[in-house]
């Protein structure tokens, strides 16, 4: 057994089944309780909770190495969640095939956190840097995108389009998401809802089709045996 699922009571299979299902599809916890007893598995839906809150940014951060970042065009803009009762800012970047680049959840919407979100995402691609960033008028990305060219994050030559219909792609895309994160109807708190956005986003990467070449050439084009491969887990 892979020493991830070292001390857990479940088949690392069942584990990384519920955690890809609830990351994927629009299902609550207690829906996946009730998939399981089906299968004549007794799972408790705090168990699954726990599975998620594990193995969701684990499998992010697995998958991270074959992520490469290449897009020339980022881009980026903000929409909210709802953490403890409150609105909290989702900061998010897509590519120019849609293809999910980074997310930062932040409690504010300041040159701060843009500045913070633009750095995170350039951390993931070190030899890749965006020509273009598309974000809307919000003044806090000038000041952000201005302070990492300074710094030398950014080429001096990277453009900023602020013009809000060019990022309508970016606007849909927030709304599959929030297809996704509907369903929880609220989380706990900023750490659970940050690790489980890393499954729901990681997930719809898969959905994508961002590691269609992986997922081909090492599990013959099944998402879930190529997941099961990345944590030393055979599945059938």
């Amino acid at each position: 057994m892979s020493l991830a699922f070292k001390g857990r009571h479940f088949a690392p299979d069942i584990i990384l089944l519920c955690m890809r299902w609830y990351c994927r599809y629009a299902l609550s916890y207690r829906d996946l309780e009730e998939m399981m007893a089906e299968r004549h598995l007794s799972v408790d839906h705090t168990t699954i909770y726990r599975w998620v809150q594990h193995f969701a940014p684990e499998l992010d951060r697995r998958v991270q190495w074959c992520k490469p970042l290449q897009t020339k065009t980022w881009y980026v803009d903000e929409t909210y969640v709802k953490v403890r009762g409150e609105w909290m800012y989702l900061y998010r970047a897509i590519g120019d095939d849609g293809e999910t680049l980074d997310f930062y959840l932040s409690q504010t919407r300041t040159t701060k956190a843009a500045k913070q979100f633009l750095s995170k995402a350039l951390n993931r691609s070190p030899h890749h840097r965006p020509s273009v960033i598309s974000t809307d008028k919000n003044r806090a990305y000038n000041e952000a995108i201005a302070s990492l060219r300074k710094e030398g994050r950014l080429p001096p030559t990277c453009q900023h389009r602020q013009v809000k219909f060019l990022n309508n792609r970016l606007e849909s895309d927030h709304g599959k998401l929030k297809q996704r994160i509907r369903p929880v109807r609220g989380f706990k708190s900023r750490k659970t809802a940050h690790n489980a956005i890393r499954g729901f986003e990681v997930m719809r990467m898969f959905r994508k089709g961002q590691f269609r070449s992986m997922v081909d050439s090492l599990a013959g084009g099944s998402e879930a045996r190529y997941i099961g491969r990345l944590f030393q887990v055979f599945i059938a």
